[in-house]
C-alpha cells in the first residue's frame, strides 16, 4: 500500500485531501500539527514513501517538520503546502529538503497528480537502488553510489534527497552538457510536472551548497546563461 503522511491544522483542507488521496488508493495517516506529525511518523517506524505539510501551523510549522523529516529520512516524498502569498516560504521548504509544494487553493485532480508524481519518482529510486549492479559513477573527485544512492567528494560522504541525487546522476551522466531547465524537469519531475521551472533553480542552489567549496562561485554545477546547467568535473 502507498502510504502518505499528511499534516494540516485546518480540518476542513485535511479532510479534503485525506479523502481525495484515500480514493486515489493511498494509505493516509493524518496529523493536526507538527508535533503529532513526528510522534506518528515514528509510531509508524518512518514507514512513509509521502509526506504533506502544511507551511503555516501553531507550534512547530511545516518547514520545521520537513527538515525534521528529512533528516531522518532522504529518501521520502515531501511536498508543501502553501498560501499564495508565502512565495519566500516555498523557496525555504525546498532549501529544507522539500521536493515539492501546492499552492492552496488547489483541485482534487492537481494534488493527486503532484502526489502520484512524486509517488512514483520515489517507488522507481527505490526499485533502482535495489536492482541496479552497476555500483558506482565517478567524475574527477566524486564518486556516485547507485546502489546505496549516495555521493562522495574525495571520499567524504555528501547526503543527497531523491531528487538531488537524480540531477547529479542527470548530470554524471552528460559530463560538460549544457542541460536547459526544461530538459532538467522533465528527467526528473517527469513530462506531466505541472509546477514552475523554478523549482530546478532551488534544488541547484541547495545542491552547490553541498558539493562546491564555494557556492557563490560554482565550478562543478555551472550556469549557462539563458539556458540552464552543465556539470564540470
Amino acid at each position: 500500500m502507498k502510504k502518505i503522511l499528511v499534516c494540516e491544522d485546518e480540518a476542513a483542507i485535511r479532510d479534503f485531501v485525506v479523502i481525495n488521496l484515500r480514493r486515489a488508493g493511498y494509505e493516509v495517516v493524518e496529523a493536526d500539527c507538527g508535533e503529532a506529525a513526528l510522534q506518528k511518523y515514528e509510531e509508524q517506524g518512518g514507514d512513509f514513501d509521502v509526506a504533506i505539510l502544511d507551511i503555516m501551523m501553531p507550534g512547530m510549522d511545516g518547514l520545521q517538520v520537513c527538515k525534521e523529516l528529512r533528516n531522518k529520512n532522504g529518501s521520502i516524498g515531501i511536498i508543501m503546502l502553501s498560501a499564495r502569498t508565502q512565495e519566500m516560504d516555498k523557496v525555504t521548504g525546498l532549501m529544507l529538503g522539500a521536493d515539492d509544494y501546492v499552492t492552496k487553493p488547489f483541485s482534487p485532480s492537481e494534488l493527486t497528480a503532484r502526489v502520484d508524481s512524486l509517488y512514483r519518482r520515489v517507488a522507481l529510486a527505490t526499485e533502482k537502488s535495489e536492482n541496479n549492479f552497476k555500483e558506482e559513477i565517478k567524475s574527477g573527485i566524486f564518486t556516485l553510489n547507485l546502489r546505496n544512492r549516495s555521493l562522495s567528494k574525495q571520499g567524504k560522504l555528501i547526503e543527497l534527497t531523491q531528487v538531488e541525487f537524480q540531477i547529479i546522476e542527470y548530470f554524471f551522466s552528460n559530463p560538460g552538457k549544457a542541460l536547459d531547465r526544461t530538459d532538467i524537469l522533465n528527467h526528473v519531475w517527469g513530462e506531466a510536472y505541472v509546477g514552475e521551472e523554478k523549482i530546478v533553480d532551488v534544488n541547484i542552489r541547495r545542491l552547490r551548497m553541498k558539493v562546491e567549496d564555494e557556492p557563490s562561485n560554482p565550478k562543478y554545477i555551472v550556469t549557462v546563461w539563458g539556458l540552464g546547467y552543465k556539470w564540470e568535473a
